[in-house]
């Protein structure tokens, strides 16, 4: 195998790089300045020993104490409540019982001041003027100043509670519209004679045409400037009535002295139906 010779460049160290490599800057192998380091800076100053608090024990937690049963109430039982009716409306509560009351009397009596005072409504009336025509016919007598008559009948309406209620019927007093009685009496409970006892005369046909038809009726002495001419028991025995016809004195003007003499008839009316029943109502 042949060789070539070796030359001593062969052993040559390889040229250095370009680039700083440490000590290859500095001629001679000069050794590179120390690099100094900052200054360390100075740990703080540590905290002084505080000495922990001594240990304190914790109380203990309570022990469970068991408690002792009590038993409970029992619940009450259910009962169921009664029902209760709901309360009657005024829509559901029977109609009121209409009942007709005649108001009748000769002429200037007080029939239609009568109606008006009790009367729960404006009273319905027919009066009409009094003029020349009548001269000779109505006799004013001791009602001169009279200017108006009832030519038909008077009307008025009396509710006695929420189940009865009364209709007021005045006749006309002059004997002319006498015609009109028998439609205004037809289905009337009873009847209510008004008397002046300064012309006890001019009832005598009320009474005799209700007694006739066997009407209940009472007969009521008008107190006229608050006096009577007559008492009670001489109008009695004038008009000769039966001892179970009442008779009772009012003011027409008055509405308690009025309501007591529609009681008056009431109670006749109901004394008489309890008799004709043989039984109490």
């Amino acid at each position: 195998m042949h060789s070539e010779p070796i030359s001593p460049a062969t052993f040559a160290p390889p040229p250095a790089p370009a680039a700083s490599q440490g000590y290859a800057d500095y001629p001679s192998g000069a050794q590179p300045p120390l690099q100094v380091q900052p200054p360390l800076q100075a740990a703080p100053p540590a905290a002084p020993y505080a000495p922990q608090q001594p240990y304190a024990p914790q109380p203990a937690a309570p022990q469970y104490a068991p408690q002792p049963y009590a038993p409970q109430p029992a619940a009450q039982q259910y009962a169921p409540q009664p029902a209760v009716p709901p309360a009657p409306s005024s829509a559901d509560a029977p109609a009121p019982i209409p009942m007709k009351i005649v108001i009748s009397g000769g002429f200037g009596v007080g029939k239609t001041t009568f109606v008006g005072t009790i009367s729960d409504i404006p009273p319905l009336t027919t009066e009409a003027a009094m003029t020349g025509m009548a001269v000779g016919v109505d006799d004013r007598g001791q009602v001169s100043t009279k200017t108006t008559t009832t030519v038909a009948m008077d009307f008025g309406r009396v509710a006695v509670d929420r189940s009865l209620v009364l209709y007021l019927f005045g006749t006309p007093g002059q004997d002319r519209f006498g015609f009109m009685w028998d439609d205004l009496v037809t289905g009337a409970l009873g009847a209510i004679v008004l008397v002046d006892t300064r012309r006890l005369d001019d009832c005598f046909a009320a009474i005799d045409y209700f007694e006739d038809r066997q009407i209940p009726f009472v007969v009521v002495l008008n107190r006229f400037d608050g006096q009577l001419m007559h008492s009670v028991d001489a109008v009695r025995a004038a008009l000769q009535l039966d001892p179970d016809v009442p008779i009772v004195t009012t003011d027409a003007r008055n509405r308690e002295n009025v309501k007591e003499s529609v009681l008056a008839l009431l109670d006749v009316v109901l004394s008489r139906a309890i008799a004709r029943n043989g039984h109490s109502l």
